[in-house]
């Protein structure tokens, strides 16, 4: 029962703040001191970021959804509020999946933990964590789907 409140609490949350993200001029959008429309997109074209083998791609099935992991340390202008950058892909029947609502929260070596919405952005759902640290993060998604259906996938990094 605690279980559910909280996953529906966290969807309002992230309800809330997509409803609020509507509104805004994302033009003149300034995230953690970057500009996303100066951003370079194809930096995060996934053959270029596994090229220099420091990158995390980790996937899983979860109830009929392919959940791809992908880690990778933030670099200059690709920082999305911290040392490494959480990105998160959901695919169905082999369609991605661009209107699910996805809270997610990583668990630092030291057992802390810090939760963020992850922002859509080219296909995929993004968030920046500090995890420069060494030991093992523990990373948790919980998403909802268009037809209202809440799951949840998780992994730890580095596997």
């Amino acid at each position: 029962m605690k279980y559910s409140i909280l996953i529906s609490a966290l969807l309002l949350m992230g309800s809330q703040s997509a409803l609020a993200m509507e509104g805004m001029d994302h033009s003149k959008m300034n995230h953690d001191s970057m500009d996303h429309s100066k951003m370079n997109h194809e930096a995060m074209n996934h053959e270029t970021i596994h090229a220099d083998n420091k990158a995390f791609l980790v996937k899983k099935e979860v109830e009929g959804y392919t959940v791809s992991f992908h880690v990778m340390q933030a670099a200059g202008d690709m920082k999305h509020g911290g040392s490494h950058n959480l990105m998160v892909q959901i695919e169905k029947d082999g369609e991605v999946i661009n209107d699910a609502l996805i809270n997610s929260k990583v668990f630092f070596p030291n057992n802390a933990s810090e939760s963020k919405m992850l922002m859509l952005m080219d296909g995929w759902y993004m968030a920046g964590y500090d995890m420069d640290h060494q030991g093992r993060y523990g990373i948790m998604v919980l998403f909802k789907t268009a037809d209202g259906i809440k799951h949840k996938a998780s992994v730890y990094y580095p596997e």
